[in-house]
């Protein structure tokens, strides 16, 4: 088992309402075969100004979060060693310090804890 694993909601290109189930999907699945944490891929939108499917993902997992379904979420932009909610993920896992996303202030993606 895999302390995080990563989910490309952009694979595809898919409209939001199909990311949507997808993320529903993935995160069900992961918290169930034990990941702790998911690296979602959601993208910022063609248009540079956010997409659909990062704008909806985010919002649901705030609504996962305070409903207790998920612990934290740290959008990829935050995802650095600076920040509390992200020491505090690479403590559970210590494999995200490589991941290639730490410390790059990607819009596109969004780490999600267990």
């Amino acid at each position: 088992m895999a302390a995080y694993e990563t989910v490309n909601l952009e694979e595809g290109m898919p409209r939001v309402e199909q990311a949507m189930k997808k993320l529903t999907y993935h995160l069900h699945e992961k918290k169930r075969q034990g990941v702790r944490a998911v690296k979602l891929i959601h993208g910022f939108g063609s248009s540079g100004t956010g997409g659909g499917i990062r704008k909806r993902c985010r919002e649901y997992l705030e609504s996962l979060q305070r409903r207790g379904v998920i612990v934290a979420f740290v959008p990829g932009e935050r995802f650095s060693i600076f920040d509390a909610d992200t020491r505090r993920l690479l403590d559970l896992c210590p494999d995200m310090r490589r991941d290639s996303d730490l410390d790059r202030h990607n819009n596109g993606v969004t780490i999600v804890q267990f």
